[in-house]
């Protein structure tokens, strides 16, 4: 055990027992209430347990048992396969708020079969990355930013607030500890999910009142193996990630699991990825787990391009990526970007005048996904124009200001976004774990 419980729960402690005297004098109809009620009661400056999350008390147990590190091969290390050798767990329940935060070895979860989490799907996760610079140093990326989106989800669940920066400061000591999983070599990185659950035993649907944080890693390679490769996808009409007054603006499992079987069918018919459309209204939603993009030019003279995407009516998720994407490309000169409504119709005519440039979609596992085509369900493939020679050319550079090669929107954002990851040139969305 490395580090103890400290000053917040000694200090608490200290006051309880210098306290007691003057309870025993309480007649019984006080000393029947609760003791946070019965100090108020009784005027007395007595500090209660601090109920949010606490990274001073964190407690660190290490694994006796250290796992192999996996070799960073694209071809051999699949996303998401592997773990690390230890977990964080921070416990919370109604009565005593959150508990003190701990790293354990990983282990299995201990779950009662009625856990509200098992029946009604009462969970919220993130996903976010930790990278390693050429100077050795651990990097995250923009990690307020998850750690506000994960408070946002928890809030539309009912399930409890916490610090995000006390949080923060113990996810970033979890890498710490596992800073020999985190891979050296570009393109690779450490995905980090901190996820919440209700964990109550009840099968009535409720507010949860209790229930658990924990954040697993796990060391990632590219999410798509191929590279920058473009991929096609199937637009879908019959089945929707997400609807208007849903929770599609926010991180929950269930999302997630609905795309399962449209994404199967998807594959079937040679898609990677499934592009949502919804029925009656047109209107473009997301490519599976990815915001989607398109750049367009507006079929005049002058040529102006726009790159577009869907904006923020509550059923797109807020990206981190697509934030990080649609701030580096307002920067580009003579490039208007836009977050408004796009039904497809819309797209559809882009490609027929020859306007539709480019396509891609961005999330944090997979960065950006560059498109080649759109399956419509009546067999009719919609051919994506996409410079693969171009974009490798730009991601092969650090320098994103040359002009000896063709514009390529995917390569640059690629690059540019890599140059932060790595901490090739400085950033504030770099953070550095000292």
């Amino acid at each position: 055990m490395e580090r103890l419980p400290r000053t917040k729960l000694m200090r608490w402690c200290w006051i309880q027992a210098r306290s007691i005297s003057s309870w025993t004098s309480f007649n019984s109809e006080f000393k029947s209430l609760p003791l946070q009620q019965a100090v108020a009661s009784a005027h007395e400056p007595v500090e209660v347990p601090s109920s949010d999350i606490c990274f001073d008390n964190l407690v660190v147990n290490r694994s006796g048992r250290l796992k192999v590190k996996p070799v960073a091969d694209a071809n051999v290390l699949k996303f998401g396969a592997e773990t690390t050798d230890h977990m964080l767990q921070i416990s919370w329940n109604e009565q005593q708020g959150w508990l003190s935060p701990e790293i354990n070895p990983l282990q299995h979860l201990k779950l009662h079969p009625c856990a509200q989490v098992l029946h009604y799907a009462t969970e919220c996760f993130e996903g976010m990355k930790a990278y390693k610079d050429k100077d050795g140093r651990i990097r995250l990326f923009r990690p307020l930013m998850h750690m506000n989106r994960l408070l946002k989800s928890a809030q539309r669940l009912a399930l409890p607030e916490f610090d995000k920066m006390e949080l923060l400061d113990c996810i970033k000591e979890l890498v710490r500890l596992e800073r020999d999983w985190i891979p050296s070599k570009e393109g690779f990185s450490l995905y980090i999910r901190p996820a919440m659950i209700a964990t109550q035993a009840c099968l009535g649907i409720q507010a949860p009142r209790e229930g658990m944080l924990f954040v697993v890693l796990s060391p990632v390679g590219p999410y798509f193996p191929t590279g920058l490769k473009p991929v096609k996808l199937f637009v879908d009409r019959r089945n929707v990630r997400a609807y208007p007054g849903g929770v599609g603006d926010r991180k929950l499992g269930g999302n997630y699991a609905q795309t399962v079987v449209p994404q199967l069918e998807a594959a079937k018919r040679g898609c990677s990825q499934v592009l949502y459309v919804l029925e009656g209204t047109e209107r473009i939603g997301e490519a599976g787990s990815m915001n989607i993009f398109f750049l367009l030019r507006d079929g005049t003279k002058s040529g102006a391009m726009e790159l577009v995407t869907p904006a923020l009516d509550g059923t797109i998720l807020p990206g981190v990526t697509r934030d990080t994407v649609l701030k580096l490309a307002s920067n580009i000169p003579g490039l208007k970007v836009s977050e408004r409504p796009l039904n497809f119709p819309e797209i559809e005519a882009a490609v027929a005048r020859g306007d539709l440039l480019e396509a891609f979609g961005t999330g944090t596992a997979c960065m950006i996904q560059p498109v080649e085509g759109m399956l419509k369900e009546n067999g009719q493939l919609i051919s994506v124009p996409f410079n693969l020679e171009a974009a490798n050319q730009w991601i092969s550079r650090h320098d994103c200001k040359s002009r000896e090669f063709p514009f390529n929107l995917c390569g640059y954002l690629t690059r540019t976004i890599s140059d932060i990851h790595y901490g090739h040139v400085p950033s504030e969305w770099s953070v550095v774990v000292n």
